[in-house]
């Protein structure tokens, strides 16, 4: 008896010593995004400053990356670009900054003028919508190309509701998201 006691007592003990260091772990993955998150802040300060653009920075970790986020002046919608494709250039300039600084490559995401959170709210309905129509007709639906950002965004959405599932099918540019009914 006395045996199983101490064999519980040594599992508990493992647990904790475990679950100790988990915490560990994220504290260590949070110091380390928030680092990102400060130099990626830096240096769009710099290039805000360069540009002449004026903008509040916020930093912030969602998940397994920063988020640096730029809203302030109306200037700032030329830092988006047609499409984003401005703020995906700058995002992708921002992680290389961040790479050079810490030796890692950065999965930082950068919003301007919350393009990419009006984005997302926008692509999560869409999902949404796309389920239930699937969900009511059983056909399948087969959605615009999109970029793996926003794939990524409509997935998620899609798993939301049971009974559909999605998945990508051809090659970019012309990846595309198709919904189906289980």
């Amino acid at each position: 008896m006395a045996s199983d006691l101490d064999k519980a007592q040594e599992d508990i003990d493992v647990t904790a010593e475990s679950a100790e260091l988990d915490a560990d772990l994220d504290t260590e993955d949070d110091d380390y995004l928030v680092e990102e998150g400060e130099i990626a802040g830096d240096y769009l300060e710099q290039l805000l400053d360069v540009l002449d653009f004026d903008g509040d920075i916020d930093l912030d970790v969602e998940g397994d990356r920063a988020v640096v986020s730029i809203d302030g002046g109306a200037d700032l919608t030329k830092l988006v670009g047609r499409q984003g494709e401005v703020l995906d250039a700058l995002q992708e300039l921002t992680r290389l900054a961040v790479q050079q600084a810490t030796g890692e490559r950065s999965k930082l995401m950068l919003d301007i003028a919350g393009w990419r959170a009006g984005k997302r709210a926008e692509l999560t309905e869409l999902g949404t919508a796309a389920a239930q129509r699937v969900l009511e007709s059983g056909e399948r639906e087969s959605l615009a190309p999109m970029t793996p950002f926003e794939r990524k965004i409509v997935h998620d959405a899609v798993a939301k509701v049971a009974g559909v599932s999605s998945e990508s099918e051809g090659a970019e540019p012309q990846r595309r998201v198709v919904v189906i009914k289980d």
